[in-house]
């Protein structure tokens, strides 16, 4: 039991109907879970709106209603509390409830459109090897130390991210690497925490179907720099031109970083091999089993961090060059006829051309690149030609299937893809919309030498079509199908 007078702590109230000196039990934005003595927040959801069950959670024994529209319907057998923002206000009663447990760690919130999950696990596996109890919220997965949870969204809602934040206090983490998405910046998930540093990586086309211009999109990423306290270091990628622009008005220690230009973490690509990446980070060489310029800058952001928290730059480097990639990050396998497949997320533009890039910088000449790449349904439209142009344009041959297609016709999909294609690609690529016969194809035309992309996925287990969830792995279908 919280008294509830200390949950509201920083909260700006606008009206309070009833009594706050009292004793309440748990705090709930689904009325289906709202029990005795709770709180219930009504939020304005992108599908549904609290305000509508308020009723019900009274109903199931709710005595306190944080509400925001003004035309609601006051109870008074229970206390209403009205407030400008219910999102902004369920982060705040959120960290309040659990004891502000984001002040008792080493918070680091990695932003941006690519390289987020990378760049969180990577230090999460690098601060554990230099012995630290480390906490990681990411994509993939969540970890509380040695505990994983399965993870439902990038960037979990407000009253998640504060209960395992709590829970890593409990069992003794002193870092927690925490990816950091823009829907979860723009619905107030991460307001209230208490972030020692923030990372910006880059920013590309994608979840335009959420923030409709890219200007909106930039600029809820940098509200995320914007509210960093003074304590707070904010690096950012300065080869990516919003970089400055993260730091425009942040109060925290500006910090940058950079392949092309000059930064405070400064590197270089010595060597770009299918076996690794020989670096030059601020004048000091180290070899990554990691591949590809877009790792060079994930790399570098993790020198940096790591840096900032005052690890040792020699033993830094020394745990960098042990690092293995990141499920579904550029994740490969090689044939017993030398046939290398090459599993990765890259599900936007820049990403597929990056990793594209990549593959064609360490092909050897005579070689093929074959890419087998879709778009997901129910999500950004307009980055779809854009994807079909860069695999054509990029690759030998290139495959079009399904992705997650969700609601959407999977063959529509792929028809918008197609719309990207130049007439002088046309010839190198097919359409096979079963993703698995897609795989099976690209195996059947791939020869000693050539490398196989398989794109959009990476670390995904499944894959959705209409509702239903079924088993769908790239990486274990492409070795399978391979051997």
């Amino acid at each position: 039991m919280r008294n509830l007078k200390n949950i509201l702590k920083n909260l700006t109230i606008i009206k309070t109907y009833g009594k706050t000196n009292m004793s309440i039990n748990k705090i709930n934005f689904d009325s289906r879970k709202v029990s005795s003595n709770d709180v219930f927040v009504a939020q304005k959801g992108l599908q549904f709106d609290g305000h509508n069950y308020i009723e019900t959670a009274i109903e199931k024994g709710a005595t306190v209603i944080i509400f925001e529209d003004k035309n609601c319907k006051i109870n008074s057998d229970v206390t209403f509390i009205q407030v400008e923002d219910t999102d902004k206000a369920l982060a705040i009663i959120a960290s309040n409830y659990y004891d502000n447990p984001s002040e008792k760690l080493e918070l680091i919130g990695i932003t941006g459109t690519n390289g987020k999950t990378t760049i969180a696990t990577l230090l999460y596996n690098l601060f554990k090897k230099a012995g630290f109890k480390v906490g990681l919220l990411s994509t993939v997965i969540i970890k509380i130390d040695e505990q994983e949870i399965e993870a439902t969204h990038t960037t979990p809602d407000s009253l998640s991210l504060n209960k395992y934040l709590a829970k890593m206090v409990e069992n003794g983490v002193s870092h927690c690497f925490m990816e950091v998405s823009s829907h979860g910046i723009h619905q107030q998930r991460t307001t209230g925490l208490h972030f020692r540093g923030g990372v910006f990586t880059n920013l590309t086309h994608d979840h335009l179907d959420y923030h409709k211009t890219f200007a909106e999109y930039r600029d809820v990423k940098k509200k995320f720099f914007d509210e960093l306290p003074k304590s707070a270091f904010a690096l950012v990628n300065v080869d990516d031109k919003n970089g400055e622009v993260m730091l425009q008005n942040t109060k925290a220690t500006k910090l940058t970083y950079a392949l092309k230009t000059m930064a405070d973490y400064k590197a270089r690509v010595l060597e770009n091999q299918l076996s690794g990446l020989l670096l030059r980070i601020n004048n000091k060489e180290v070899w990554s089993k990691l591949i590809g310029s877009f790792n060079a800058y994930n790399l570098t952001a993790i020198f940096a961090v790591a840096t900032e928290l005052n690890l040792e730059e020699l033993e830094t480097l020394r745990l960098i060059s042990e690092l293995n990639s990141v499920s579904g990050r550029f994740q490969y396998t090689v044939s017993k006829s030398g046939i290398t497949a090459i599993v990765d997320y890259a599900h936007t533009p820049d990403a597929l051309k990056n990793v594209l890039e990549t593959i064609n910088d360490i092909k050897v000449n005579g070689n093929k690149v074959i890419t087998v790449v879709g778009c997901g349904g129910d999500r950004d439209k307009s980055k779809r030609p854009k994807m079909g142009h860069i695999a054509s344009q990029l690759s030998d041959q290139t495959i079009f299937t399904s992705d997650n297609p969700r609601t959407e016709d999977a063959d529509a999909i792929i028809e918008d893809i197609e719309k990207g294609v130049k007439k002088e690609n046309e010839g190198k690529t097919l359409s096979i919309t079963n993703r698995r016969q897609a795989i099976k194809t690209a195996c059947k035309l791939a020869k000693k030498g050539d490398i196989l992309l398989i794109a959009g996925k990476g670390h995904e287990d499944y894959q959705i079509i209409g509702t239903e969830k079924t088993d769908f792995d790239d990486f274990k279908i492409v070795s399978e199908l391979m051997r």
